[in-house]
């Protein structure tokens, strides 16, 4: 035992300990296949049995310390070194695996191909196109790049309204300065629509978005949107709520119920956030829905008469609602999927691949 020997004899029993424990080290490093079994290996040989022997050098004789401190240095290094080695051998080996894993023949006439199909966030665009098609709604298209009239003025936003700071923007560096932006909501389709015809309008309006906001779990600076307007005669607060009631039991089954929240936009008055019962939980809670049995999608509300007024309608004579939410969420919802934009921006076929 080292702890027994004697002064005179301790500094070659430490050196040959030493020794021994590195070529224990190289012989088992060369032996294990995983970074676990190379991490236990260290921590056991060399963190433990070869730190204990180094602790021994302060029984060792004055005269005889530096020999034997270079001896377990040399020791210490050999073992370290094997170890690491092992690590890029293994981690190498683990890489070149997971590459031919998920490698894509991309060469001509390869060996077979795979049919594609549509992104989840195209598939929940067209659903949502065919449900309001099937109320009897047109399907609008606007511009992705817009004046500020449309996007924020003729929707009851003037210069330095408040609300305006509620929407990071994109400008353009075309006009005057401010002057052009890459749309913050489809909102403007609206404006263009009441401008291209008459009412009746029933109409639904998809389209991309912009925002200046960081990629993270929950935000993105591209993202999707649709809204709905209607403007007639006659039009209430009751229909509004009824044809939203409708939309949602058609998008998520029978058993949604609708939620309205008073709450506040420029272009809509009254107005109100927009919930769905939780399909997931049916209300008793759950980490979808924050445990609170609901999930917030948009806004709602009667269109404002200071926007009709901006299209030279007569808001004496006609009405109207209108709603929106994002497009982004709803596969994530019915797939219960936490992470809000990356794994759907990410182009990840193995995540794709399961829609």
């Amino acid at each position: 035992m080292i702890g027994s020997a004697k002064p005179h004899e301790l500094a070659d029993e430490l050196i040959g300990r030493a020794g021994e424990l590195a070529a224990a080290v190289e012989a088992g490093a060369s032996e294990v296949a995983s970074l676990d079994a190379l991490a236990e290996l260290e921590r056991t040989v060399v963190k433990g049995a070869l730190a204990e022997v180094k602790k021994g050098i302060k029984a060792v004789d004055g005269t005889d310390r530096a020999r034997v401190g270079q001896a377990l240095s040399a020791a210490e290094a050999r073992a370290k070194a094997a170890i690491e080695v092992r690590r890029h051998a293994i981690a190498a080996a683990q890489r070149s695996e997971a590459h031919e894993r998920e490698r894509l023949d991309l060469t001509a006439l390869g060996t077979g191909y795979e049919r594609g199909h549509l992104h989840p966030v195209t598939q929940v665009w067209r659903e949502l196109e065919d449900i309001f098609l099937g109320l009897g709604y047109q399907v609008y298209y606007g511009p992705e790049a817009e004046d500020d009239w449309h996007n924020f003025e003729a929707l009851n936003f003037p210069p330095g309204h408040p609300a305006r700071a509620m929407q990071d923007t994109l400008y353009l560096e075309v006009g005057e300065a401010e002057s052009t932006l890459l749309r913050t909501h489809t909102s403007p389709c609206q404006i263009r629509l009441m401008e291209s015809q008459p009412p009746p309008i029933y109409a639904v309006m998809p389209g991309r978005t912009f925002r200046r906001d960081t990629m993270d779990a929950r935000h993105s600076p591209v993202f999707h949107q649709i809204e709905a307007l209607v403007v007639d005669r006659n039009v209430t607060m009751g229909d509004l709520m009824g044809t939203i009631d409708v939309f949602f039991r058609a998008l998520f089954g029978p058993d949604i119920d609708a939620r309205f929240l008073p709450s506040y936009f420029p272009f809509t008055e009254p107005s109100a956030e927009l919930g769905v019962s939780c399909p997931f939980c049916e209300r008793s809670g759950c980490r979808t829905c924050s445990n609170t049995g609901w999930i917030e999608l948009g806004g709602c509300g009667m269109v404002d008469p200071n926007v009709f007024s901006a299209v030279g309608l007569d808001p004496q004579e006609w009405s109207g609602f209108a709603f929106g939410f994002g497009i982004d969420r709803i596969p994530l919802l019915r797939n219960e999927i936490d992470t809000l934009h990356t794994l759907l921006w990410d182009n990840d076929v193995r995540f794709l691949n399961q829609f």
